[in-house]
């Protein structure tokens, strides 16, 4: 249950209101290359301009390790978010000191301002309590909206909630609800499907959810780990040797719970212009290797994705940045669209095969996520969502 203090439960009238949001979006030649997580803001920031309020967004953008990089400046977000809401928006060339606490005293109700870049202080990974003081000064209260840092304890997530009134944005309480509500009481059956290259990142997902999934589907680079730890030969597939134990471990306890390809898509090099073939699951000849799940495979999953309830779904099935090894996940972005279900796609690069495949529309709830998400398939608390005061 979503039992903490929403948007909703604070008085922002003639208040500042500093907002947390994921604005991590890609900027190409200082353009937003994808809008998905601004747009996915609106709603918390449109509720509190109509409610009187001041609003002061922060948040991080890429990795520029603690110092100022001007190409990862929020700049440009910001002057793209002046075309999406009708309001005026304002930027600060810093989040915290002198110009941030100037545009933040000479904000109106009914303004929105930007601040720079969280990430250009190296205190903000730390979630350093002088920085996250700095940036509470700036407001009277504190949303939290920005789901793909919940799982990270920052200075702009969790310090600021120290001190300020704190409660979740309407993403925020989505996310939550659809990820935390629907795995503690799906509709069953309730299938999960993970791909992506590494059991070793979804070893916890994978224990959580044989408790909680009625079937989990493997795909993706991962799945050759579980064959070698069944004895198969996987030539040149990526492997994670050290984690074999664990897969048996897994295989072991989860009986025919665990759902693994029954043929694979073989490449004699890992490149787009690989030659390629179809085999049934077993040896793979010196030379190639495994880079996507094979037709039987899809057939077989669709055959369980038709009967199931709810379905979640992360990681893709193949190398699928390779247009020739990125059928099957395609074709589960297109089984997932087009099933009765309750579905959820986690974030990363799920997400983005179900928005080239133009299904999106016909998905249930695509997060914003990649990491939080997976944290939360995990069973785990996310340190952002924790600071948040209770209702």
């Amino acid at each position: 249950m979503f039992n903490k203090k929403m948007v909703t439960d604070l008085q922002v009238k003639d208040k500042k209101v500093l907002v947390r949001v994921d604005f991590n979006v890609p900027i190409q030649d200082g353009k937003v290359g994808d809008d998905t997580r601004i747009q996915a803001a609106l709603p918390t920031i449109q509720y509190l301009l109509n409610q009187g309020a001041a609003v002061i967004l922060c948040s991080h953008l890429g990795r520029p390790k603690g110092e100022v990089k001007p190409e990862m400046s929020l700049k440009p977000v910001a002057e793209y978010l002046g075309t999406l809401i009708d309001a005026p928006v304002k930027f600060a060339e810093d989040c915290i000191g002198e110009k941030a606490e100037t545009a933040a005293s000479e904000l109106v109700c009914g303004e929105v301002l930007v601040l720079e870049n969280t990430r250009f202080h190296p205190g903000e990974k730390k979630n350093d309590p002088e920085m996250a003081k700095q940036l509470a000064s700036l407001a009277d209260v504190f949303v939290n909206d920005a789901f793909g840092t919940a799982h990270r304890a920052h200075a702009s997530n969790v310090g600021v909630a120290a001190f300020l009134p704190a409660a979740a944005g309407f993403l925020l309480e989505k996310e939550i609800k659809y990820l935390g509500n629907t795995i503690a009481d799906p509709e069953r059956p309730f299938v999960a499907i993970l791909g992506g290259a590494k059991v070793s990142d979804k070893i916890g997902v994978i224990e959580n959810l044989l408790e909680k999934a009625d079937r989990i589907l493997i795909g993706g680079g991962m799945a050759n780990t579980f064959f070698k730890a069944q004895a198969y030969e996987m030539a040149e597939s990526l492997v994670e040797e050290d984690v074999l134990d664990m897969a048996k471990g897994l295989l072991d306890k989860a009986g025919d719970k665990l759902v693994l390809p029954v043929d694979v898509v073989i490449a004699d090099a890992f490149a787009a212009d690989a030659a390629s073939k179809t085999m049934d699951v077993g040896d793979v000849p010196a030379g190639w290797r495994i880079l996507d799940i094979g037709p039987r495979t899809v057939k077989a999953f669709e055959a369980i994705i038709a009967q199931a309830g709810t379905v979640v779904w992360n990681g893709p099935m193949g190398v699928f940045e390779f247009s020739r090894f990125a059928k099957g996940t395609f074709d589960v972005a297109r089984i997932i669209a087009e099933s009765d279900v309750t579905s959820i796609i986690g974030g990363g690069d799920s997400a983005s095969a179900i928005k080239k495949s133009g299904l999106q529309d016909k998905i249930t709830h695509i997060s914003t996520g990649g990491g939080a998400s997976l944290e939360m398939l995990e069973g785990k608390e996310l340190p952002g969502l924790a600071a948040l005061q209770e209702k």
